[in-house]
């Protein structure tokens, strides 16, 4: 199983503050110590919204809106994706992570595997892992 762990934004990164000296390399030894146990597939921070958009989609119309946004509850700094056997597997090592305050907020992936035939019949499933072999091999269709 697959799981998104995401990383909650606030002020200071919403502000662009990076992280101390001794912040990174706390995250970078936890992080190896995700990818030693075979669980880490990505991780990544995020730059403020304030650099990013939004699109909201209405029927066929489109609204684009330029960053910043204001509810720094809603927005992310951060992800991992992780690879465990369970959820709990998840929360025990999330729990150990370097954070000082803060919330992160953990998400099972859906797999292939989760949408029956009727909705996800065997040709599109192949073709979509087709595309994800490709994606993780670092080519394109």
């Amino acid at each position: 199983m697959r799981f998104m762990v995401l990383v909650k934004a606030n002020r200071d990164t919403e502000a662009g503050v990076l992280p101390t000296a001794q912040e990174l390399a706390d995250m970078g030894r936890y992080n190896e110590e995700l990818a030693e146990a075979g669980m880490l597939l990505a991780a990544e921070g995020l730059q403020p919204t304030a650099k990013g958009a939004r699109i909201r989609f209405d029927g066929d119309r489109r609204t684009v809106t330029d960053g910043p946004f204001a509810e720094t509850g809603e927005l992310l700094a951060g992800f991992w994706i992780l690879r465990a056997e369970s959820k709990e597997e998840v929360v025990a090592w999330v729990s150990r992570a370097p954070f000082k305050e803060g919330e992160v907020e953990i998400r099972q992936v859906f797999e292939l595997e989760d949408f029956p035939a009727d909705v996800l019949p065997p040709e599109e499933a192949e073709r979509e892992r087709a595309l994800r072999h490709d994606l993780a091999a670092g080519t394109e269709g």
